[in-house]
């Protein structure tokens, strides 16, 4: 039933699966949260890649999958099958103030309708990327706090990858809302 390592079974074995458009920092933000890195140079995903992280939450040993899904339309049509048993979703944004920072926040609700289709009613976090290129107090769009006050997201972090602000909390979150939920089962 559950997957072992060393012979010991192990509970906690979680696909998260990161989305949101191309160019928002989807991979920069795992890559920060699981290797403590950042590099400045842009490397769009193809289809999806996955990092393993391992996490010990109150003396519990959790496997983590992250899951990164390619956000550009030419990979549409492979996302459900990469959103398959995933436990729970981050949906990543940009903050910066450019087309890309706009359309990426006008998506958020497309990309929480397109897990929510495949997945069901899985724990979801959204990550407003990029902070480090903007002032302080830009609040959440209308629809986001919408979904915050409907109780259909977790909460909103404003990260960055490049600083490292909020990626530990952000990713912790999501990880210790699974850890909560499977605890008891």
């Amino acid at each position: 039933m559950f997957k072992t390592i060393k012979g010991r079974p192990l509970k906690f074995v979680f696909k998260i699966t990161i989305i949101g458009d191309g160019g928002v920092g989807k991979t920069s933000l795992i890559k920060k949260y699981t290797q403590g890195t950042f590099e400045d140079d842009y490397i769009s995903t193809i289809g999806a890649q996955f990092s393993l992280y391992d996490l010990n939450i109150d003396g519990d040993e959790c496997k983590l999958y992250f899951w990164d899904i390619a956000g550009q339309k030419e990979f549409e049509f492979l996302r459900s099958d990469f959103y398959e048993e995933s436990k729970a979703a981050i949906i990543v944004y940009s903050l910066e103030n450019s087309d890309l920072g706009k359309q990426s926040l006008e998506h958020v609700i497309d990309w929480y309708n397109d897990i929510k289709n495949h997945c069901g009613d899985i724990p979801v976090v959204i990550f407003a990327n990029k902070a480090d290129l903007v002032k302080e107090g830009k609040s959440e769009n209308d629809f986001i706090k919408d979904l915050l006050e409907k109780d259909k997201i977790i909460d909103v972090y404003r990260t960055s990858a490049k600083t490292g602000k909020m990626v530990p909390d952000a990713f912790y979150r999501i990880i210790k809302e699974l850890h909560d939920k499977y605890k008891g089962n």
